[in-house]
């Protein structure tokens, strides 16, 4: 949040009980707007929409500027090589062209399921207690709101540079920070239902992309619609695979199938029973293998040959076809 001073905006203060709030509300609007999508779905439209040309107004200012745009944050994203600075008029000309998607049914529900993933992260993150992780490190995402770690300039150095040694001493904080107590177990199981809800909704999105009959600017084509990009060719293997993919990350989820740990040959970690008894989430004792020991237990463990199927079919792109297909 900011408020205005004069031609300038400064950060207004941030605590840790107000982000919290935050991520409340965020998580609740989420869940407002799901059920208005899946009713959406159900009806025979389609809305032409500029995806590019979308703006945000992101700094608070009543106006959403050209920096402000989804075109923009996505060619920051993509290392456009210029910083935008947003809300200032100094934005560079970006020159990228408008995308016109026609977004329908199933694209409505393909949004439920990217509702369901922000959510995740932010009951995630309220199932815990962070706030030593604020206090140590947020001053990175939130940048003169007051935080601890900006109550006197960086002025010393230990192995580079002022800055870059900042920097550093920061991301080990952030890292040695992550020792979260859980404090709400019911938004920590909601958090993997809703991951599972993900899933579901990914399904279904695909049956009612294979169940169209049009073909016309589509978002996400079946293997029989014209993409409106080569890149965004979609075959009958890669709905194959990634249908594959739902059913195994789904059994992962469920504690049916194990993840493996590094440290323990012949043992998987239950994901399903962390979620359901563990007392905190130590991002290093988890890695290093203390924490995970409680959780650990014969089974079948997932590998590589668990993907395969998109492994084969997506290579190193997975990733970015997983954001996409959501």
């Amino acid at each position: 949040m900011v408020e205005a001073q004069g031609e300038e905006r400064a950060p207004e203060p941030l605590t840790y009980e107000a982000l919290r709030g935050y991520l409340e509300a965020f998580s609740d609007d989420l869940d407002a707007a799901i059920p208005l999508l899946l009713t959406a779905a159900e009806g025979d439209f389609a809305a032409e929409i500029e995806v590019t040309r979308i703006r945000i107004d992101i700094d608070g200012d009543g106006e959403a500027g050209e920096a402000e745009s989804v075109g923009a944050f996505l060619a920051m994203a993509a290392g456009a090589g210029q910083r935008l600075d947003m809300g200032s008029g100094m934005a560079p000309e970006l020159g990228l062209p408008a995308t016109t998607f026609a977004f329908d049914g199933s694209d409505a529900i393909w949004l439920a399921g990217y509702s369901h993933v922000l959510a995740t992260q932010s009951d995630f993150l309220l199932a815990h207690d962070f706030e030593t992780f604020f206090n140590a490190a947020l001053h990175r995402l939130f940048p003169g709101a007051g935080l601890p770690m900006e109550t006197y300039p960086n002025s010393g150095q230990l192995f580079m540079d002022r800055d870059s040694d900042a920097l550093l001493a920061d991301a080990i904080a952030m890292i040695h920070t992550i020792n979260w107590p859980i404090i709400d177990r019911e938004r920590l199981t909601g958090a993997r239902d809703r991951m599972l809800s993900v899933l579901d909704l990914s399904r279904r999105n695909w049956n009612a992309i294979l169940a169209e009959t049009d073909d016309h600017l589509e978002f996400i084509p079946s293997p029989y619609q014209t993409p409106l990009a080569l890149e965004m060719t979609v075959t009958k293997e890669m709905v194959e695979a990634w249908r594959e993919t739902l059913d195994v990350s789904e059994a992962i989820l469920r504690g049916e199938l194990l993840l493996p740990h590094w440290r323990y040959f012949g043992l998987g970690f239950d994901l399903a029973a962390w979620f359901e008894n563990a007392e905190r989430t130590d991002a290093v004792l988890l890695f290093t293998g203390l924490d995970a020991l409680p959780y650990l237990k014969e089974g079948e463990v997932a590998d590589a040959e668990s993907f395969a199927a998109a492994n084969a079919v997506f290579g190193g792109s997975i990733w970015n076809y997983a954001a996409w297909f959501n």
